[in-house]
């Protein structure tokens, strides 16, 4: 085969791999957004897969091509949650930056996105988030989610002299997280009162980030 042909070949099939990773982007997302409409409206235990699938004019068997179940479905929008919230982060160490400035302005992302949802879908999708931990950790589910918040600010910090030398980067980052998963929590059960999410876990991450700092 001619040289030209051959690349030609090859670039039309990159093409056709292109296209097919943007639709099948694009279906996950339709239901993913499909799912959010009606659980916003009908309530999350309301809802099956079927009147997801009728939403988002999609058939059950390509439904579960992209998610095992309903639920899976719930821990997909809290991805979507943390990585808005990861993309803010970034975006935000690219000019002079403070740790708790920038962990402040992804807490606030976050919150405004907390704030369109009613507050018992937050709560299901934090314990879908718990449950399928779970399944990591068991080995019941592979570990191919990027669910660390702070672990490219912590990582920069660290370099950029910010963070001490000796705190343990990925370890300080979970435990961020976790601060991270309960606030939503209890923002989302009322017992926070008149207090801001953003305000009081960054003030609990904060007292963390200076613990490790202080650490010998």
């Amino acid at each position: 085969m001619p040289k030209s042909n051959t690349v030609a070949t090859a670039d039309g099939g990159q093409r056709r791999a292109s296209f097919q990773r943007a639709r099948s982007t694009e279906t996950k997302r339709s239901l993913v957004q499909a799912a959010m409409a009606l659980w916003r409206t009908n309530g999350y235990a309301k809802t099956t897969v079927a009147d997801i699938c009728r939403a988002a004019g999609v058939s059950r068997a390509l439904f579960y091509f992209y998610f095992p179940a309903k639920e899976d479905v719930l821990f997909e929008v809290g991805l979507l949650s943390t990585r808005a919230a990861q993309n803010t982060v970034h975006q935000n160490l690219a000019g002079d930056y403070t740790v708790n400035a920038v962990i402040a302005k992804a807490l606030r992302s976050l919150e405004r996105s907390m704030a369109r949802n009613p507050r018992d879908l937050i709560i299901e999708t934090i314990l879908e988030g718990y449950r399928q931990e779970q399944r990591i950790l068991t080995g019941d589910r592979p570990d191919d989610v990027d669910a660390d918040m702070f672990g490219e600010l912590f990582a920069k910090a660290q370099v950029d002299g910010k963070l001490a030398k000796h705190i343990d980067v990925p370890h300080l980052s979970r435990l961020a997280q976790m601060h991270v998963s309960e606030g939503v929590r209890h923002w989302a059960l009322g017992t926070f009162g008149e207090r801001s999410f953003t305000d009081v876990v960054g003030r609990d991450i904060a007292a963390l980030i200076t613990g490790f700092n202080q650490q010998p």
